[in-house]
């Protein structure tokens, strides 16, 4: 649970500091660069990760995530501070790099968590556990935005003479949470079992990079630096498309792959992945653009968006423990699917019906209901899994959940951040052209509203740009209600098997049944 925590603190902590990061570094072209850099590196890394486990044991695959995690983390906080350096640049581009390293290290975290709770427990008694990683989850979430927005005002101390800006401690707080994982993970975690015998498949590796990083990139760049019939952005769908043809075909063939083509014939690991890919797109769809629609759309502080999101948090947190719970008690996980999905998509209707006058009240008890039906789906779907395959192959399939869900999440952001992006766009180029001012976009925005939040605090915009980007946001929303209902249907086709349970243990004293032969 330490470790998960490091792992989901360090998603949401950076975000709030990144406005005084870009002033300082002087890097706004790269801005989502930052977090893109991340995501990349630690989801390509998730299903060799996970097969290292299955072959290796979750021990050593863990240790080394964490020490990989650290020394990102370290490097990120040293961003710039040596001037412009050799290869890597200046310090905007030393920041990108090195949160990649962390994300290599950061790709182990989530997804060794899960397996080790997997080799502990049976899936029927996964439940409650699941709801206390999901609660975990919606802590790191509640609590890094503030942590970020803190340790950004408050936190430039001098040290020697040495001026450290506060934005850095973003960075530094994960070196001692880091130090107590690594210390309780070598102490007290004991070495558990490992089943799967075999060799990494390397090939397998590098081909399942090459494809994700292309199309990741495609969709990143894709309407916004480059036209999305321009060469480059084919070039790099064509790559995609090449890439995963040749992987599929190489994993049929090698002895150990890193996913098993013959998995996707098990039917809950099939449409599980599909519901949790087409969730995690929605869920990421509304988060992060939650914070532009309040501190641009509205007018709010940055601290006052963090501060906004713990209903959704508090919903998540108490509906994750409760439908873990329920789950370990009744035997049972796709009601409680079903339930959150049916839930999730009535809270993506309400939040697309809010505008720029919504009050923080009306806002607050949507995002409570957005976080109750988020709840469950946090880790039903990987307990519905495991339980549906053998021991041996717990770390792939867990992998393999993750993998997808954070592919849909990065995708998520990728479409529905150009749609945001292009719409937004117009509407300001139109708007400034019926008002006789100079051509605007949301890069121009986006500086303005650097510069009056290290200034002023909060972004005070003309209220027909206010309507304009409030409106834009919920359309984005609206829009995402079409991945929920795809994500819906997909529950509605995993099969619910019964869950396993721990082996009874019989008395010492029982006689064999042989005996009564």
């Amino acid at each position: 649970m330490i470790v998960f925590l490091l792992s989901a603190l360090d998603q949401t902590i950076v975000s709030t500091a990144m406005p005084v990061i870009i002033s300082q570094l002087h890097g706004l072209e790269l801005y989502s660069w930052v977090t893109t850099a991340y995501l990349l590196s630690s989801t390509v890394m998730v299903p060799v990760w996970g097969k290292l486990g299955d072959l290796y044991g979750r021990k050593p695959v863990l240790l080394a995530g964490i020490g990989l995690f650290l020394a990102g983390s370290w490097l990120s906080g040293l961003a710039g501070e040596f001037g412009t350096l050799p290869i890597l640049g200046g310090g905007m581009v030393q920041l990108v790099v090195f949160r990649a390293i962390q994300g290599l290290g950061g790709g182990a975290l989530f997804t060794t968590a899960f397996a080790i709770i997997a080799d502990l427990f049976p899936p029927r008694e996964r439940g409650k556990f699941a709801g206390l990683f999901g609660g975990v989850f919606g802590l790191s979430s509640a609590v890094g935005p503030l942590l970020g927005g803190y340790f950004t005002d408050h936190g430039t101390v001098s040290i020697a003479g040495h001026v450290v800006e506060g934005w850095r401690w973003v960075f530094y707080l994960n070196l001692p949470v880091g130090l107590v994982a690594l210390f309780m993970v070598i102490a007290k975690m004991p070495k558990l079992s490992h089943a799967a015998k075999g060799s990494i498949d390397y090939l397998g590796a590098v081909l399942i990079a090459a494809a994700c990083i292309p199309l990741l990139l495609a969709l990143t760049f894709g309407g916004q630096k480059y036209a999305w019939d321009s060469a480059v952005v084919l070039g790099l769908l064509a790559m995609f498309v090449i890439c995963t043809i040749l992987f599929v075909i190489v994993e049929k063939r090698v002895a150990d792959p890193i996913i098993h083509m013959e998995l996707f014939g098990n039917k809950v690991f099939a449409w599980a992945n599909t519901a949790g890919f087409f969730s995690s797109m929605s869920f990421l769809s509304v988060v992060a653009f939650l914070p532009l629609f309040m501190q641009l759309g509205q007018g709010v502080q940055a601290t006052t968006s963090g501060l906004s999101t713990l209903p959704l948090m508090l919903g998540l947190i108490v509906a994750a423990t409760v439908s873990g719970r329920l789950v370990t008690r009744t035997g049972r996980y796709k009601p409680f699917m079903l339930f959150g999905m049916i839930v999730l998509l009535i809270a993506t209707l309400l939040m697309s019906q809010m505008t720029h006058q919504t009050t923080r009240l009306d806002l607050g008890w949507r995002m409570v209901v957005l976080g109750v039906g988020l709840g469950p789906l946090q880790s039903l779907y990987g307990v519905a899994i495991q339980n549906a395959v053998p021991m041996n192959r717990i770390g792939v399939v867990t992998s393999a959940n993750q993998f997808f869900r954070q592919i849909g999440s990065t995708v998520g952001v990728a479409i529905f951040g150009t749609l945001l992006t292009n719409s937004l766009n117009t509407k300001l180029m139109s708007w400034a052209a019926a008002a006789g001012l100079p051509p605007m976009n949301l890069s121009k925005l986006r500086s303005l509203s650097i510069d009056a939040q290290i200034h002023a605090g909060a972004m005070d915009l003309p209220e027909p740009i206010r309507v304009l980007i409030a409106e834009s946001v919920t359309h984005v929303f609206l829009l995402s209600i079409i991945v929920v209902v795809i994500a819906l249907a997909a529950t509605l086709m995993i099969p619910e098997l019964p869950m396993r349970e721990r082996p009874k243990v019989p008395p010492k004293d029982a006689v064999p049944a042989e005996a009564h032969i």
